[in-house]
């Protein structure tokens, strides 16, 4: 198996525009490509949409298409950009029927499209815990790394946090 890290693409705040005309956030494409550019990123990444979608609006079916393409992929080490609101609901599901691969996923608070997100620095982070973190599922936000069952969004101060 070469290095060569999976990055799947969910939606969420990452890659949110700002429609200038009705102050409304949505969905064109994904940023990750930018992004990867702009941090010099020298990795094998290999990037599929799996959907474009607010973490608020991901149902059952939305997360049981993340789990299902989890299984299959033929690479150990994956990336997940998602949502932050229901981050830990689908890191719980892929950490309680996945084991044998590192799994990180990661979001951001702020769209990566207002300049002053800090998606850049939790997709630089992701990327290195991928690498470096043995099997399991994670979750990786403001350079810090939380097992799925062990961790929360503090939404009172938009941070994530262990539970104990």
């Amino acid at each position: 198996m070469s290095d060569l890290i999976r990055l799947f693409v969910t939606g969420g705040t990452f890659d949110k525009e700002y429609d200038e005309r009705n102050g409304n956030l949505y969905f064109k494409d994904t940023h990750l490509r930018d992004m990867l550019k702009l941090g010099r990123c020298l990795l094998e990444v290999e990037i599929r949409t799996l959907m474009m979608i607010d973490s608020l609006d991901m149902d059952d079916e939305d997360r049981q298409v993340i789990l299902g393409q989890c299984l299959k992929c033929e690479r150990d080490r994956i990336v997940i950009t998602h949502g932050t609101d229901t981050m830990e609901t689908t890191a719980r599901l892929l950490g309680e029927n996945i084991s044998d691969k590192t799994i990180v996923l990661t979001g951001a608070m702020i769209p990566y499209a207002f300049g002053s997100s800090d998606g850049l620095f939790n997709l630089g982070s992701s990327l290195a815990y991928a690498q470096s973190l043995s099997a399991g599922v994670y979750v990786a936000m403001n350079g810090r790394y939380f097992r799925w069952d062990n961790v929360r969004k503090n939404r009172d101060m938009g941070i994530f946090e262990e539970l104990s």
